[in-house]
């Protein structure tokens, strides 16, 4: 597994922070860079094979509960507070389940600025701590994902749906969730991301949570006037970044790694990993940005391609055993199989109620069975007699629980008095069939008045 490089500004404030927490570091990160992106988002692009295009940056922590998602993501706060002013006060949100409710909410935000002296501002930060609620919900929207492609490439959002028409040109919308691993492949289906809704968010597992000596120690103040130099500089006017020489030499290798993935793994894991190379720009962007540069240099596309092969290696760990991948198919298990089973399971010996509905045959198709003995038992002169089952003595395979259930039998047999009859021996003619102890009979007695009438059944 890849190490990710904590680059910039923000990956040494993540650093000083990191021995006080109880969360995995990458996740603060990562939730820091998603903020970031956002804050960025409405004046700062990246320049992409002559277009431009956004630095937006969606991300989902997958861990179990009590891993630390909500604690990277507090400390993600605590990081980027002082630095970004009142953004993240004012332009967080959460709860979006429809694609009619995504673009009202834009739309909302825009007319709002639109008369302010810094202009219209279509930036928001959508968290979802909770995601696997709102997957369950935007299941019954149909426009959800294909509004939510058109936000993460910054194209224009129209909602049909209102009274008055709502359009949102080059919105800046990022979405931070946490998951699951599980609810992640029961949710985030592979027909999504093959159509490209959710292979624009990148997926990063969060490692073990650290226990603190003392869980009373509170986090560092971080010194955020470099980050909030840096986003002066990002929003005081439109920027594009783009790529230096000294990185092109890397920018074809990260391009080729993402061919090459593309080709190689399963098509169920491939459809997330499709934007491998778009992902890296971005993040490069962000980190640029970060240091008021608007030159990608070598070592910063380096850091950023670090923590999407990350995510890469974390999207193919989760999606693993994909409907695609291949599957080993069981050998079916044979009717001895079945009721030797059936007849372990019950100490040795079973009857044909607890073995013949489970297995899906008949009495004559389990009485034909080499490996299996079969005896009637009759309890007294009146009761239906009782099919049993065991297993033959000479099997190798069974023997030892064979010998042990038919001393129990014949324990059993001797102490009830019943008749047992070796139906694999049994003829018509009475003398084949096996002789019986005596038993001596002696007519029942009858009781005097004063004696206890069931002193008979005790």
């Amino acid at each position: 597994m890849s190490t990710p490089v904590l680059y910039g500004p923000i990956g040494r404030a993540v650093r000083k922070i990191a021995p006080f927490l109880e969360a995995d570091a990458l996740g603060v990160y990562v939730a820091a860079l998603s903020m970031w992106s956002a804050a960025i988002g409405g004046t700062v692009k990246v320049s992409s094979r002559g277009n431009a295009r956004p630095v937006l940056l969606w991300s989902a922590l997958v861990a179990g509960t009590g891993r630390g998602k909500g604690t990277a993501l507090r400390a993600a706060l605590h990081v980027l507070d002082r630095s970004l002013g009142r953004f993240l006060a004012t332009h967080t949100t959460s709860g979006i389940t429809s694609g009619a409710s995504m673009v009202h909410h834009l739309w909302q935000q825009q007319e709002a600025t639109a008369e302010t002296e810094a202009g219209t501002d279509r930036r928001c930060v959508v968290v979802e701590e909770e995601w696997t609620e709102v997957l369950k919900r935007v299941k019954r929207d149909p426009s959800f994902t294909t509004k939510l492609r058109a936000a993460w490439d910054g194209t224009t959002l129209r909602n049909t749906t209102k009274e008055e028409a709502q359009e949102v040109r080059d919105p800046a919308m990022v979405l931070h969730s946490h998951i699951t691993p599980s609810d992640w492949a029961k949710y985030v289906g592979e027909s999504e991301a093959a159509g490209g809704s959710y292979n624009r968010i990148l997926p990063f597992l969060l490692g073990s949570v650290p226990m603190l000596d003392d869980d009373r120690v509170s986090l560092p103040d971080v010194d955020g006037w470099e980050l909030s130099d840096a986003y002066g500089w990002a929003t005081a006017r439109p920027r594009v970044i783009t790529l230096a020489e000294d990185a092109r030499l890397l920018w074809r290798i990260v391009r080729r790694y993402a061919r090459i993935l593309g080709e190689t793994l399963p098509e169920g894991q491939a459809v997330f990993i499709e934007r491998t190379a778009e992902q890296t720009l971005r993040v490069a962007a962000c980190l640029a940005a970060s240091e008021r540069s608007e030159v990608i240099t070598e070592e910063m596309l380096s850091a950023a391609f670090t923590l999407v092969r990350r995510s890469v290696q974390d999207a193919v760990r989760i999606t693993k055993g994909a409907d695609d991948a291949p599957k080993v198919k069981s050998q079916p298990l044979s009717l001895a199989d079945k009721v030797c089973a059936r007849i372990e399971m019950h100490g040795g010996r079973a009857t044909s109620s607890q073995v013949l509905p489970y297995v899906g045959a008949t009495a004559s198709e389990v009485k034909a069975l080499p490996e299996i003995v079969v005896t009637v038992e009759r309890s007294g002169k009146t009761g239906r007699p009782a099919t049993v089952f065991t297993l033959r003595a000479d099997s190798s395979r069974h023997a030892e629980v064979s010998e042990t259930a038919a001393a129990g039998q014949r324990t059993e047999t001797d102490g009830n008095g019943a008749n047992v009859v070796r139906m694999d021996v049994y003829r018509a003619i009475p003398r084949q069939a096996p002789e019986p102890e005596p038993i001596k009979r002696s007519p029942a007695p009858v009781p005097a008045p004063s004696a206890n009438p069931f002193r008979a059944l005790l």
